[in-house]
């Protein structure tokens, strides 16, 4: 993947988290995840994608997430819509957070663990119910599809939403992102429930 994007984009800067980072010459960027669902895709349960978003100045400006199993490609460039297969997708209307169903998933890290079960204990009786797939790219795409109302998630890295946080946002959904609020958080929602999520997931 890498070097297919050198050879078609000479100078490009790439992160991801397989390799060391790349730093380029001008100002493009890719940020690429060549397996999204490592610990199913070790399991061979059927939630694996491959995400590759591109930047301009530090803005993301286009992204891509296959759903490899199902065959889906998931696409937005700003301003441009996002799409599944081509055709545009949009975010559910849903105004009730207790019929939303929510994405999510769990750190690798024993004490941040027990801090998300927390979070859980207050999330799952206000909600339709919750679902932790082990894919964050896929989580955005399907807020951006209506298959899931909202996600949330800490402790994911730039090469895990990149892509996806820009399609469920071109699908009309909210999202805000670990850089917004310091607090290593990512969470996305249908614009209507968004506020009643986060205002939740965020408390410590």
């Amino acid at each position: 993947m890498r070097r297919e994007l050198l050879e078609r984009c000479p100078g490009s800067s790439i992160a991801g988290e397989e390799l060391e980072d790349d730093d380029g010459t001008n100002a493009v960027a890719w940020t690429v995840d060549p397996i999204d669902g490592t610990v199913n895709f070790l399991y061979d349960l059927p939630v694996v994608s491959v995400s590759i978003a591109a930047a301009i100045d530090g803005h993301t400006v286009a992204g891509a997430v296959v759903d490899v199993l199902r065959s889906e490609t998931f696409s937005a460039s700003v301003g441009g819509g996002a799409r599944r297969d081509g055709a545009p997708i949009t975010s559910t209307e849903t105004v009730d957070l207790g019929q939303s169903l929510i994405g999510t998933g769990f750190s690798y890290s024993s004490e941040r663990r027990a801090e998300q079960s927390s979070i859980l204990n207050r999330l799952l009786p206000a909600v339709r119910d919750i679902r932790c797939m082990g894919s964050a790219a896929l989580n955005l795409c399907w807020i951006g599809c209506g298959r899931l109302d909202g996600y949330y998630e800490h402790d994911t890295k730039p090469y895990d939403y990149a892509a996806g946080a820009l399609i469920v946002a071109e699908s009309g959904a909210r999202v805000e992102l670990p850089v917004d609020n310091g607090a290593g958080l990512s969470v996305a929602a249908a614009a209507g429930v968004f506020d009643q999520l986060r205002s939740i997931v965020a408390r410590d």
